[in-house]
């Protein structure tokens, strides 16, 4: 049943990842705090990851968590370790293999069909959506912190408004991670050296830190 369920939540996801492997993040994000089969940092870690590495953060990220779960259901059983992880990541991608099946049986006959037409331009409208969704995510877990924000406008009133209100706006980010994130981008823009270096590098700055 493990197994089963592995295979339906990514092929759910599969059918709702239209504009590529950053608009999965939502779902991924999602299933994370449904199931506790992975973490929310986990995912963060994931993606940063797959951008350094070949493949996409929806392949790495079902196949790694098909494994995890696969190997702690089963008393840590790295045979079936494997298995859940071919299990995720056919959830995963078989949604796309029907859809190009289906596309290249009918794209011809009816690609010029008024109906098929507005259709991808509703596709690219919610791939948009859910890539500025996957992005907010990412900001959430990496430089914001609008947990802390809302907590300077508990008991808010009309006396203390805008104190509240300023530190809201101050606890909203984190600016030693703003900082880290400002000063990567320059390196990366300005000398496009091999990922990994900066991933060795933030990692370094965020022990010294204590990011």
């Amino acid at each position: 049943m493990v197994l089963l369920e592995l295979f339906f939540r990514f092929f759910v996801i599969g059918i709702c990842a239209f504009g590529g492997g950053l608009a999965t993040i939502p779902f991924l994000e999602e299933l994370a705090i449904e199931t506790g089969w992975f973490s929310v940092d986990e995912l963060a870690n994931m993606l940063a990851v797959s951008e350094s590495t070949p493949g996409a953060i929806g392949i790495n990220m079902s196949t790694y968590v098909g494994y995890v779960v696969g190997y702690n259901q089963f008393g840590q059983n790295v045979f079936m370790g494997f298995v859940g992880g071919v299990c995720a990541t056919l959830g995963l991608v078989t949604p796309s293999i029907i859809v190009i099946i289906i596309v290249c049986q009918f794209l011809d006959r009816f690609k010029k069909a008024k109906g098929v037409q507005w259709t991808f331009y509703g596709l690219r409208a919610a791939s948009i959506g859910l890539i500025g969704s996957a992005a907010y995510s990412i900001l959430t877990l990496s430089i914001c912190t609008p947990n802390k924000a809302k907590e300077q406008l508990v008991g808010i009133n009309s006396s203390n408004w805008y104190d509240a209100i300023l530190n809201a706006i101050v606890n909203f980010f984190d600016f030693k991670c703003l900082a880290l994130g400002l000063f990567l981008g320059i390196l990366i823009f300005k000398y496009k050296k091999h990922p990994l270096i900066y991933i060795a590098l933030a990692a370094f700055i965020g022990i010294l830190f204590k990011f």
